[in-house]
């Protein structure tokens, strides 16, 4: 998820309220481009020297030895065959002219007729693995799909990227999540090793995601399973494994079988700021009962949401209440427009829309 310096202003208009996010400030733009291509020169320049012979490298192999026995020889070998990627480091920076945030455009990116018709494909051709992975994880067949259909078209767009590239490039020349990235090529390698992979033929997206899911190495560890139980997790090549292993998560993160997602709700007055300040779901009733405001859902004091607006430019904000199974899929992607992307994929693969 890429994140923008982004100024909302809200004009307090009964019913509908409407927001506008402005583009960023040309200084910041201005900045931000500036940091951008030091960044990108210093990699480069980094790049000159092998991996393998830089000492930030070499101090990271050392502990990959104390830490985990991995012998010296061996990842000597691994990083002089790494390449740098400038690619990766400019697909991470945010956009040199960013534009406002509008749901309608990112939705229209993954709810559309070919996710809904590859969707309504792949839960034919898997019925059986997600009904299972359903009475097993308590996660409906429809969020599964849902999160693979927008995450890789169903596996047809898993990435190009040497995920050891794609890792080792933001680990070393990417400072600004560095840790994070050192965190994730740690991961890997101890992956590789665990499964036997070579470890340069894994490929995966820019960030260093891997399969049909996207799994980012750590959660490839600690979240996949074998599901389709051939004694290995393959999230490449085993649309089971992916399955089971979507499921899995969501479960983990505290999805609860039969609760709601979200429902579309109206108010008839304009929303205070403090509503949308977050998306754990930590409202009742009692806080909003005050306005009037209609929803198809029917609300007791138990029932926890978060508020949540979708801005689209020129139109007033939909507004949406998001329960505890809205915030379990921004666990996946913290991103308010793509829990709410799966989620209504999940309902047109259900047919209620």
């Amino acid at each position: 998820m890429r994140a923008g310096t982004e100024i909302m202003l809200r004009t307090n208009i009964r019913s509908a309220p409407r927001y506008v996010r402005q583009p960023m400030p040309m200084v910041l733009v201005l900045l931000w481009l500036m940091a951008a291509l030091l960044m990108i020169r210093e990699a480069e320049a980094n790049e000159i020297q092998a991996y393998h012979e830089r000492p930030d490298v070499q101090a990271f192999m050392a502990q990959m030895e104390e830490k985990h026995g991995f012998a010296a020889q061996e990842l000597q070998d691994v990083f002089a065959g790494v390449k740098f990627q400038p690619a990766v480091i400019k697909a991470m920076e945010p956009p040199s002219t960013p534009g406002v945030r509008s749901w309608e455009r990112y939705r229209s990116r993954f709810v559309n007729q070919n996710r809904i018709n590859g969707g309504q494909r792949f839960m034919r051709e898997y019925a059986a693995e997600l009904q299972r992975a359903r009475k097993v994880y308590g996660v409906p067949e429809t969020i599964i799909a849902a999160i693979i259909g927008v995450e890789t078209l169903y596996g047809q767009h898993t990435g190009n990227y040497r995920v050891i590239d794609a890792l080792t490039t933001l680990a070393f020349d990417y400072p600004r999540r560095a840790e994070y990235f050192r965190g994730e090529l740690e991961q890997y390698l101890l992956l590789v090793r665990e499964q036997g992979l070579d470890y340069y033929e894994v490929l995966g997206s820019y960030a260093g995601a891997i399969g049909l899911p996207q799994f980012m190495p750590t959660n490839v560890r600690q979240l996949a399973v074998d599901f389709d139980g051939d004694g290995k997790v393959d999230l490449r090549n085993s649309v089971v494994d992916a399955i089971g292993s979507v499921a899995h998560y969501l479960s983990v993160h505290g999805w609860r079988s039969g609760e709601p997602v979200a429902s579309h709700v109206a108010f008839d007055e304009a929303v205070p700021d403090a509503w949308i300040e977050t998306i754990l779901p930590v409202m009742t009733k009692k806080d909003i009962q005050h306005v009037g405001f209609n929803t198809s859902i029917a609300l007791d004091h138990s029932l926890n949401f978060a508020v949540i607006p979708l801005e689209t430019p020129d139109r007033p904000a939909e507004f949406w209440l998001g329960f505890n199974n809205f915030y379990v899929i921004t666990r996946y992607n913290k991103s308010s427009f793509y829990a709410m992307s799966v989620w209504q994929l999940a309902e047109e693969l259900a047919g209620r829309r």
